[in-house]
């Protein structure tokens, strides 16, 4: 198994979709340039969901048909059904995004359907993508705690993970969406990932609520993942995951790697750089008059 770990960048969609502030397209589009000059290669750009549900990113159309032709990185839209697809190829988008979560609970307030549900707003998805030759990346929510239900059992996680790859999701990424994993917990579900998804099409997504998401991301490390999610500045959060302040920093996590000697191909000053810069454009708009 290689060693070289693989940052998949989610400052602009996640990291600024929980902001009070909300910034201007040429900030974002900004954004997305520096992060590809520190080296990343794979970027969430936007998400193509509902203006009213997520303010910060109504601008989606409009910015993707501005970065979608930029060199150097495979740009990702999330799409939350049918509609959310077509918007985004008509935008140029060539990469997207698909969201269910490990209970219905979550789901329901996130997506407003069960994860059976869920499944079937999938399916003229996939069917597009596979016509259109768009990689569909799946996204496993709530997979350690839910701040509705509590405690998730592993098995429910990997169940949801194991059927986005089944219905011809690329790659899965596994979420501890309120931040609240416990080492145990990580350990537990990263010992039947091993055993029942190919690890090379998982990767992980902390939230650093408690402190511990470079030390979940070490481990997962160590127990042969490769990719993970992690935000410039440690910006983000989920509108649905009430207390849930952000990402894992991706610095922080380019940091630990750059300390084992791990590769990335990032460059980890040129990334806490931009982390600084963009909390300085979110801190200018957030006092900037109406």
């Amino acid at each position: 198994m290689s060693d070289r770990v693989q940052l998949v960048e989610v400052c602009p969609r996640d990291g600024l979709q929980n902001e009070a502030a909300t910034l201007p397209t040429e900030t974002k589009v900004a954004l997305i340039e520096r992060l590809i000059a520190a080296g990343c290669t794979r970027i969430e750009a936007t998400s193509f969901v509902s203006a009213r549900a997520i303010p910060q990113l109504a601008d989606a159309d409009d910015l993707f048909s501005r970065v979608s032709a930029l060199a150097g990185a495979e740009l990702i839209a999330l799409v939350p059904n049918e509609r959310g697809y077509d918007r985004a190829v008509a935008a140029g988008c060539r990469s997207v995004e698909v969201f269910t979560a490990a209970t219905d609970a979550f789901c329901q307030a996130n997506i407003r359907c069960t994860i059976a549900e869920s499944f079937q707003r999938f399916v003229p998805i996939m069917a597009k993508a596979d016509a259109d030759r768009i990689p569909v990346r799946g996204a496993v929510s709530v997979a350690f705690n839910c701040p509705y239900s509590g405690a998730v059992h592993p098995g429910a996680a990997i169940a949801v993970a194991r059927r986005l790859l089944e219905i011809g999701c690329s790659e899965v990424s596994i979420a501890d969406t309120t931040g609240t994993a416990t080492a145990d917990q990580v350990a537990a579900l990263l010992a039947m990932v091993v055993k029942i998804l190919p690890t090379d099409l998982v990767a992980m997504h902390f939230h650093d609520t408690t402190g511990l998401a470079v030390e979940h991301v070490v481990t997962s490390f160590d127990a042969g993942i490769r990719t993970f999610d992690g935000s410039a500045g440690g910006l983000g959060g989920c509108p649905f995951s009430p207390g849930a302040p952000g990402n894992v920093a991706s610095e922080s996590v380019l940091a630990a790697m750059d300390a084992r000697g791990i590769a990335t191909g990032v460059n980890t000053e040129a990334i806490r750089e931009t982390g600084a810069w963009i909390r300085a454009q979110l801190a200018s708009a957030a006092h900037a008059p109406v």
